[in-house]
């Protein structure tokens, strides 16, 4: 009876919505506008960069070389092709423009606001890729002036919107970081304990308790062991480790929750 009843008020409600939209003769949508209208503004990309170097989150930026906002310090980012995917865009926009490739890289959010672009409507998506600063050649390339890491802690005044696009990057490394293994993607291949404790407190600007992180760290099992010491180093050498991706999807596999 009750299941009848949820019945006929759903299908009561859909007839007055339907009542409610007004159509044309042959019954599609009577928009405000001529529906062409939807089909006349841009896309684009941003990527923000994140990379390491040893004690400090930096990000990569450009100085553009073309207007708008010439001459003004950018996320990497640029125009998609009408017959260009997101993902594709991004990995072209950002060799295009920095030079690099084979990067990690998700992405973060769009941002749609109506006047973000002087130049006309604009909807950008944003990308975050994590690399080894050491690993990477940059070079300025296509309308991009010049090319530099920035520290993470003193980003702004940058073109268009993206300084809130910076903001939300950040926020949501600093989420992924905490249940996700990727900060590992900004270290050397083989790291000692100090230096990861240095990425986790540069990225999530706290402090940790140093025997309480590397118990929490270890007792993970996510990091091999590899019975090697630090070398050319002026104090005492320590242990070096690498990361286990194998062991963290059969961990993962089985429920395991990356929680730092």
């Amino acid at each position: 009876m009750k299941k009848d009843f949820e019945a006929l008020a759903k299908s009561i409600l859909l007839d007055e919505r339907k009542n409610n939209v007004e159509t044309n003769e042959d019954g599609s949508p009577n928009y405000l506008i001529p529906l062409t209208d939807f089909f006349h503004f841009g896309l684009s990309v941003d990527c923000v960069v994140f990379g390491f170097d040893g004690e400090n989150l930096k990000i990569l930026l450009i100085k553009r070389g073309a207007s708008p906002f010439k001459h003004k310090w950018a996320i990497p980012g640029d125009l998609v092709y009408p017959n260009e995917n997101l993902e594709s865009a991004a990995f072209r926009v950002l060799k295009d423009l920095t030079g690099l490739k084979d990067v990690f890289m998700q992405q973060i959010k769009s941002f749609g606001d109506v006047d973000r672009h002087p130049l006309g409507r604009v909807v950008t998506v944003s990308y975050m890729a994590l690399i080894r600063i050491e690993n990477y050649l940059t070079e300025p390339a296509f309308w991009a002036d010049e090319i530099n890491w920035h520290y993470a802690d003193n980003v702004k005044g940058l073109a268009f919107d993206h300084d809130e696009i910076f903001i939300k990057a950040i926020e949501k490394l600093r989420v992924r970081v905490r249940r996700e293994p990727i900060g590992f993607e900004l270290l050397p291949l083989k790291f000692t304990l100090n230096e990861l404790q240095n990425l986790y407190e540069a990225v999530l600007d706290q402090s940790f308790d140093k025997g309480n992180f590397r118990k929490k760290i270890l007792s993970m099992n996510l990091l091999i062991d590899l019975n090697e010491l630090q070398t050319n180093v002026a104090h005492r050498p320590a242990r070096l480790y690498s990361f286990d991706p194998d062991k963290y999807e059969q961990l993962k596999n089985k429920g395991f929750n990356f929680e730092l």
